[in-house]
């Protein structure tokens, strides 16, 4: 039924029970998972010192990268056999997970209900609220 499963993360308990259902999920139906961290650079606009910022950025990839790593070595400990490709993308979280969906022909998203910055819902609105509200594939919300 399902081909590719999107699996955005941020390396968070909630990203991480996602990651279990998105694997289940694979296994039952031989789909290939997506793992995205998206880093949101969003707050770095206007800081003064551009070298502050690269490292800052650079910081932040490899925090993205960690976490997609993890996910990917816990996945494939369970199944050798699972066909997974790791992205990292810079930009709003929400929007980058609506762009792959278009781009990558994406038939399940399956994301924690919140992520590193639970604040961050009060504050900007969920990446989970966001891609339930906007996608044109089905969304699993894993809490």
């Amino acid at each position: 039924m399902y081909k590719k499963i999107l699996l955005p993360t941020d390396g968070s308990e909630y990203a991480n029970k996602a990651a279990e259902h998105a694997l289940w999920i694979a296994k039952a139906s031989g789909a290939e998972i997506i793992a995205l961290s998206v880093t949101d650079t969003s707050s770095l606009i206007g800081l003064p010192l551009d070298d502050v910022i690269v490292r800052i950025k650079e910081m932040l990839q490899e925090e993205a990268t960690k976490s997609l790593e993890n996910v990917a070595e816990v996945m494939q400990k369970d199944d050798k056999e699972l066909k997974i490709t790791l992205k990292t993308e810079e930009g709003s979280p929400a929007d980058v997970v609506l762009k792959t969906i278009k781009e990558e022909e994406i038939d399940l998203v399956v994301v924690g209900t919140s992520g590193k910055h639970g604040l961050d819902r009060f504050l900007l609105g969920s990446v989970a609220e966001n891609v339930v509200r906007s996608a044109i594939c089905p969304v699993l919300v894993v809490h």
